[in-house]
């Protein structure tokens, strides 16, 4: 029996730029616990982190009480924020297309991401593409990237086989994920850490559009 092609995307950052939400949301969140607002730039660079893993990261000094609370402020914030309607999550251009043109080739979709179960459903919904993704993984079920249990899970949810399986991401935590799961990684260069990072992490290559990415899959 042949092993199906299976695509992981990330999300945020390589199908949809949700830099701006996770911005606004940390730092209302450090403002409520008075803690000064974290630097956009390092906000940005952890996007794709679980959020413990994310907060440990720009808070390092700060103790358990503090992260935790700025988490729950952080969830409460973001949650608050989407089910108002606010949430701007705009897909990149081209991976609308993209994601169709893939599923109607035969690959099986999935994506692996540091969001919530109940944010990523949201997200793919407002963009109509929940129909083409077969397998979803979240921050709610695996410990944080590059962690490789996303991919795990994925590979025995579909059937799919290491070597026919490929993590598409715009950081190294992506990256680092499939390497550690012995599966391909592929970056893009049109999310939040660079394409000399993504080859240094272990990418074979890097996309500079959703058109070069789908060259690159066939």
């Amino acid at each position: 029996m042949t092993s199906p092609r299976l695509a992981l995307f990330d999300c945020d950052g390589t199908l949809v730029d949700g830099q701006a939400g996770v911005v606004d949301a940390m730092e209302k969140a450090f403002a409520e616990l008075g803690q000064p607002a974290p630097d956009r730039h390092l906000v940005r660079r952890i996007v794709g982190l679980s959020l413990p893993q994310a907060i440990q990261q720009l808070l390092p000094g700060a103790g358990d009480a503090v992260r935790s609370a700025i988490d729950e402020s952080y969830r409460r914030i973001f949650r608050a924020t989407r089910e108002s309607g606010q949430l701007v999550e705009p897909l990149y251009d081209g991976i609308a297309a993209l994601v169709g043109r893939l599923s109607g080739q035969g690959w099986v979709l999935g994506v692996a991401t540091g969001k919530s179960q109940r944010g990523l459903e949201h997200c793919l919904a407002t963009h109509g593409l929940t129909a083409h993704f077969t397998t979803l993984q979240t921050a709610d079920h695996h410990p944080s990237k590059p962690h490789p249990s996303m991919i795990e899970a994925a590979l025995a949810e579909t059937g799919a086989a290491r070597e026919t399986c490929v993590m598409i991401g715009d950081t190294q935590f992506d990256v680092a994920m499939a390497v550690n799961a012995g599966v391909r990684a592929i970056g893009v260069d049109w999310g939040y850490h660079t394409t000399r990072e993504l080859l240094e992490a272990g990418a074979e290559a890097v996309a500079t559009s959703p058109a070069q990415l789908e060259e690159i899959l066939s």
